[in-house]
């Protein structure tokens, strides 16, 4: 694989883990929807706030510092300088985690009354307590592994912690059910703890199975670079710290806007009652929509992060700015087809998911956020692997500060309602997504080709979207009217999103927007596709 593009090979695993991960949850959403019902899920629920907020703070952004310090030493062949980085960032992990899994063991009674307002939510957070000792540590070989630009451990653990997780669930749920919801709640909880530990066993087995190759580089090297215990420490504090601030922006915007979209919703008059059910719709519904594409995009600035720190390390400016235009070119060909295609098919997409349509609305006035969320994500991960961690950080705050403005104003106004929230969403994500780009472009000099990242494939899903609206109608109206409403809906949504990603790829092809290079850069699959797309005459000899 050309050197320029081989990291688009580790967003691929991540990608595939990241949807396989992604669907085993869902199914175990419907499982407990059906065990537990609405009260035993809000239970369970309920510790993961305060779980995840503290696996942020004692993670501290040490993963993707791990990330890109390892991939920096190694670009000089410095697998002493690398090996270092790593075992110092898992003592500070291994630290951080105890500290934090003990506050919330000991301080769990304080949130269930404090914070999540309901007692019984003592039980699952004292059972999820020791999960994040387990993920804090895991996150170190993790981020060891991704500045190899080795993804297969993160990927295999990611899968073997949700398998694990979900088997666990399935069968304390079953055992503790007659004991009460709050119990059953707790053995839902314990299940991140068992998905911790299957997860840190694979990572462990990657580890020592590639540790005497690893320490054989260690003997061989020539180089010798010799850096302080404090120095190291001190760079990692320097790149952990901003990238904690940047992980805790949207759940304080999230936590901003649960204070600010009801009040507002009122004021344009809707009752206590019905503001928020509309903003049920909004952050329940279409905002999980819009957050499932992203997995393409997260995994692509993951695996950015040590191949950009690796070309600055080698002072390699050329190549650096290849890997930037394709990770945005992915960037752009992947979000914008699927912003064209969730306002398009809104409809039936909230209907077969959660057989309400009334989530259309903000769904649709939401969809391309994820476009621009998407060019922030892959542009942060950019900039964090150049070193300027704190921009992405600063950047999403003056969206944020415009999107609460624009959400004042625009959520009262009766005639926007909830789609006034959802739109202000989108033009603080366009913001931010702004300025990152244009830093993006004043630290490295890439220039950016308006027409091949944007206007190709706007005028691509222009043209698909007619496609899909047509094919979802013509099925609808095809199918038998004996068959369940949701069935039917749910083979026309089918159908329409594969024709639509078969135009919409078609026209790339046609438009010069995927040439013989980048079917080369896909693992596995990049020659056979070559192949056929010859055959076709889709690309040139």
């Amino acid at each position: 694989m050309p050197r320029s593009q081989s990291f688009i090979r580790g967003a691929l695993i991540l990608t595939a883990a990241g949807f396989i991960v992604r669907f085993i949850g869902a199914v175990l959403r419907i499982y407990l929807a059906a065990v537990m019902g609405k009260e035993g899920i809000g239970l369970y629920q309920m510790a993961y706030p305060v779980y995840t907020t503290l696996l942020a703070i004692s993670t501290a952004g040490i993963p993707i510092a791990i990330s890109k310090l390892v991939a920096e030493n190694l670009a000089f062949r410095d697998y002493r300088g690398g090996y270092r980085v790593f075992k110092v960032s898992l003592i500070i992990l291994t630290f951080l985690g105890s500290i934090f899994s003990l506050l919330l063991y000991f301080g769990a009674d304080f949130f269930a009354r404090h914070v999540a307002n309901d007692p019984r939510a003592y039980y699952p957070l004292v059972s999820i307590s020791p999960a994040i000792l387990l993920v804090t540590v895991l996150s170190a070989f993790r981020g060891y592994f991704q500045g190899q630009q080795k993804m297969i451990p993160t990927a295999v653990s990611q899968i073997t912690e949700q398998l694990g997780r979900v088997a666990v669930i399935i069968i304390l749920v079953h055992l503790l059910l007659p004991s009460g919801l709050e119990r059953a709640a707790a053995g839902a909880a314990f299940g991140a703890v068992v998905g911790g530990i299957c997860g840190l066993i694979v990572l462990l087995y990657y580890f020592y199975r590639e540790k005497s190759n690893y320490t054989r580089k260690m003997y061989k090297q020539f180089v010798e670079r010799s850096f302080r215990l404090r120095e190291v420490l001190y760079r990692i504090i320097v790149l952990a710290v901003p990238i904690t601030l940047g992980s805790l922006v949207i759940p304080l915007i999230n936590m901003i806007d649960l204070s600010i979209v009801p009040l507002r919703l009122q004021a344009a008059g809707y009752s206590i009652r019905e503001s928020t059910g509309l903003y049920g719709l909004l952050t329940g519904m279409a905002s999980s929509v819009v957050q499932f594409p992203l997995i393409l995009t997260i995994s692509l600035a993951m695996s950015l992060v040590p191949a950009i720190s690796e070309a600055q390390a080698l002072k390699d400016g050329s190549l650096m700015r290849k890997r930037i235009n394709l990770a945005l070119r992915v960037t752009s060909y992947f979000s914008i087809p699927a912003s064209f295609g969730l306002l398009i098919l809104a409809g039936p997409i909230t209907a077969v998911l959660f057989g309400d349509a009334d989530a259309a609305y903000p769904l649709a006035m939401m969809s391309f956020g994820l476009l621009f969320l998407s060019l922030y994500t892959s542009t942060s991960g950019i900039l964090q692997g150049l070193g300027y961690v704190l921009e992405p950080v600063k950047y999403m705050f003056y969206g944020a500060v415009l999107k609460f403005g624009l959400s004042w104003v625009l959520t009262a106004d009766p005639r926007l309602h909830i789609g006034g929230a959802a739109l202000s969403t989108v033009i603080g994500f366009l913001l931010a997504s702004f300025l990152n780009v244009n830093k993006v472009i004043a630290v490295t000099g890439w220039r950016l080709n308006f027409g091949e990242l944007f206007l190709n494939p706007l005028a691509a899903s222009a043209v698909m979207s007619l496609g899909v609206y047509l094919t979802y109608n013509f099925v609808f109206t095809l199918l038998p009217v004996s068959l369940p409403l949701r069935l039917v809906q749910s083979i026309s949504l089918g159908a329409a999103v594969f024709l639509g990603m078969l135009i919409f790829v078609v026209l790339l092809f046609l438009s010069g927007g995927i040439s013989a290079q980048d079917l080369r850069s896909l693992p596995r699959f990049g020659k056979p596709l070559l192949k056929v797309a010859r055959r076709l005459n889709l690309v040139k000899k």
